[in-house]
């Protein structure tokens, strides 16, 4: 059985602190250049030329894309065949708490949700899956709270049709606004249960920008794009770079959809020990 030391996970979280929140993705980058060629609103084209510079300026001097470096949100897939030596979650936190603070980035974790307090660098969240084989692929996913909070969950009856649906994401999508910084990535999840659903949500703000997309979320980001929100609030055509869809079964009774905004800045980084 192979055998991977908590020291090791450590480590590679830290180097995924600065990975994800120096970095702008490359399918995201691209997409970026895409819609600063499709774009023909010329505050439109200004405000994603600045977007495009800062990602390339935050990459060559190593400094954060964005103030706000998020809520680390860290995705575990280990092989069933893997031997962990150590605690796994401590390691992992040990890693976002060393990394964040080794890259200078924003302490924004507060430890009490309604007493407040200091903020600190972690606890981060953890969402784990056991999978087959021996390898360790870890994903850190720095969440924003200015899109984060643009979040919502609706628990659909089953009968619930397609249309509903779709309105209710392109509602949500348009009550966030200019407020969680556009272009979007919007994450959807449908299915599972109301807690699953959101984790499905989030996981599809993980799917490349260019992997071939469903007739449903081309037509979500159809209707999404002539809302005229634009980037950054200022108008244009592209309010959305993409729409992800990650679907689960669900109970007979039920029908929960999730949508979880990203806002233009999509960081997240892996690796696979």
């Amino acid at each position: 059985m192979r055998e991977i030391k908590a020291s090791q996970i450590t480590d590679a979280i830290i180097e995924l602190a600065r990975r994800a929140n120096f970095v702008l993705r490359r399918d995201v980058v691209a997409a970026l250049r895409s819609a600063y060629a499709k774009e023909k609103n010329k505050r439109a084209k200004i405000i994603l030329k600045a977007i495009l510079d800062n990602a390339a300026y935050a990459k060559k001097n190593n400094l954060a894309i964005c103030q706000d470096t998020g809520m680390p949100v860290v995705f575990v897939e280990a092989g069933q065949d893997l031997k962990i030596s150590g605690d796994l979650k401590k390691a992992i936190n040990k890693g976002v708490d060393a990394g964040y603070k080794k890259y200078a980035l924003r302490d924004s974790v507060v430890g009490d949700p309604l007493l407040r307090g200091k903020p600190k660098f972690s606890p981060c969240i953890i969402h784990a899956d056991i999978v087959r084989g021996s390898k360790l692929k870890l994903t850190l996913l720095p969440k924003g709270f200015g899109c984060e909070n643009k979040s919502q969950l609706r628990m659909f009856k089953p009968t619930a049709g397609l249309d509903e649906i779709k309105k209710f994401i392109i509602e949500t999508v348009k009550s966030a606004g200019p407020d969680a910084c556009p272009p979007y990535v919007v994450g959807v999840g449908i299915g599972g249960s109301a807690d699953y659903a959101g984790i499905l949500a989030k996981k599809a703000l993980l799917i490349k920008i260019q992997t071939k997309s469903s007739v449903l979320e081309k037509d979500l980001l159809r209707q999404i794009n002539k809302t005229g929100i634009g980037p950054m609030g200022l108008g244009g055509k592209i309010t959305a770079l993409a729409v992800k869809i990650k679907k689960y079964p669900t109970h007979i009774a039920g029908l929960p959809v999730s949508v979880n905004i990203s806002c233009h800045a999509l960081r997240s980084a892996a690796v696979i020990l």
